[in-house]
C-alpha cells in the first residue's frame, strides 16, 4: 500500500535552516509528482512546493527563493530544504502525491519558527 512518511520538523529560531525528508514506498516513485504542503492553525492547507517526474519544480510565492524541493528516486524520498524561515513558516508540513486517482497524504512534521 502507498506510504508517505514525514520527518525533519523542529523548533528553528527566525533566519534558521531546516530540511524536511518524505520516504514513499509502495509505488513507482521516479513517475510521480511529488508536493509538500503545509497548514498553519486556523489556516487552510497551502501548496508550498512541488517537484515533478522531471525534476521540474514549482513554490508557493511565499516561500520562492527560501525554499528548495528536491528528489531521490533512488531512495524514493523528497526533501524540502528550508532557509531564512520566518514566523510565518510555523505549521504542520505534509507530503502529498495523487496516484492512479486517489490522494495520499503523509501524517505531517511540526515545524515551528520562534525566538
Amino acid at each position: 500500500q502507498v506510504q508517505l512518511v514525514e520527518s525533519g520538523g523542529d523548533s528553528v529560531q527566525p533566519g534558521g535552516s531546516l530540511t524536511l525528508s518524505c520516504t514513499a514506498s509502495g509505488f513507482t516513485f521516479s513517475t510521480v509528482p511529488m508536493v509538500w504542503y503545509r497548514q498553519a492553525p486556523g489556516k487552510e492547507r497551502e501548496l508550498v512546493a512541488q517537484i515533478d517526474s522531471g525534476a521540474v519544480t514549482t513554490y508557493a510565492v511565499s516561500v520562492k527563493d527560501r525554499f528548495t524541493i528536491t528528489r531521490d528516486n533512488a531512495k524514493k524520498r523528497t526533501y524540502l530544504l528550508m532557509n531564512n524561515m520566518k514566523p510565518e513558516d510555523t505549521a504542520t508540513y505534509y507530503c502529498f502525491a495523487f496516484i492512479g486517482g486517489h490522494d495520499y497524504w503523509g501524517q505531517g512534521t511540526q515545524v515551528t519558527v520562534s525566538s
